[in-house]
């Protein structure tokens, strides 16, 4: 399957480029707050608790919430995938090159990078509220695979982070007219790949939003604090550790011992955690607030 000709700008204002993977992220951050605001507002799935904060309160938060994201998305990917950007910040020829790592609009951001930011938000918002840091967790999480699956979509439009090679008949040749002009040559290359975006979309994103759906409507999780969190973390661990299969190893990371890759390395403390969290919570009554 010839790639679509799909081009990075949606529009441009004057000098400013308007991107669907900016765009993905208004989206996330959006949605996700509006339906955490939901969570926050229905007082009988929280029973014989209540919600962790007011709306007012969430309002406060996603400003956090979203710092965590940006910065943490950010230095994570430096740290994990390009740590040369941080030694860039002292031998850089000159400011562009020196302050690449803040260079935003160049791309490179990593989920787990952003994880930890939004993880340290969690914890400084509830600290400076009183509030209870896993029953926060638990309103936070639910949101996530919405901004996972707007991200998802966002890299596949891009025509980046494609599969490995595959011989699927629904395999993709991630390069057409708008990449060969913005790279000077398809950096894919001329063979068919999975779509592995498409695949993360529909697995971290919409399945892991139904299995919390079912967690906090069917199986009224949120009595028990973690529990929805920890399903989260071990949810898309597991899933992100098994599409690593699909995806295309980083750059300069093909090689890690073990046959593992990057994605799969940070995802196993995700699932660890997830699994205590989980027993932790199953293994206790509800909270009452």
């Amino acid at each position: 399957m010839q790639f679509p000709e799909f081009d990075p700008v949606l529009f441009s204002i004057g000098p400013l480029d308007i991107r669907w993977y900016a765009l993905a992220y208004v989206a996330g951050i959006v949605v996700g707050w509006w339906y955490a605001a939901r969570l926050a507002k229905d007082n009988a799935l929280w029973r014989p608790g209540k919600p962790p904060v007011t709306t007012v309160q969430l309002d406060d938060l996603i400003l956090w919430i979203t710092l965590g994201i940006i910065l943490g998305g950010r230095l994570g990917y430096a740290l994990f995938y390009q740590p040369q950007l941080y030694g860039q910040l002292f031998t850089g020829a000159d400011l562009g090159e020196r302050f690449a790592l803040l260079r935003l609009w160049d791309g490179g951001m990593s989920f787990h990078g952003g994880l930890i930011g939004v993880s340290l938000a969690i914890v400084w918002f509830a600290s400076k509220t009183r509030i209870r840091l896993l029953s926060l967790g638990d309103l936070v999480a639910p949101a996530v695979p919405i901004g996972l699956f707007f991200g998802r979509i966002a890299n596949f439009i891009n025509g980046e982070l494609w599969g490995r090679e595959t011989t699927v008949p629904w395999g993709v040749r991630f390069c057409n007219a708008t990449i060969e002009r913005m790279y000077g040559f398809c950096p894919a290359g001329d063979v068919t790949r999975h779509p592995s975006q498409l695949y993360e979309a529909g697995l971290e994103g919409m399945a892991m939003f139904g299995i919390l759906w079912l967690a906090i409507y069917k199986w009224r999780l949120l009595a028990k604090p973690g529990y929805v969190t920890g399903i989260f973390l071990f949810g898309y661990g597991l899933a992100r550790a098994s599409l690593e299969n699909f995806r295309q190893p980083d750059a300069g990371l093909e090689n890690l011992p073990l046959g593992l890759t990057m994605g799969m390395i940070l995802s196993i403390p995700m699932m660890l955690i997830g699994a205590w969290l989980i027993w932790r919570a199953w293994s206790r009554p509800p909270v009452a607030a």
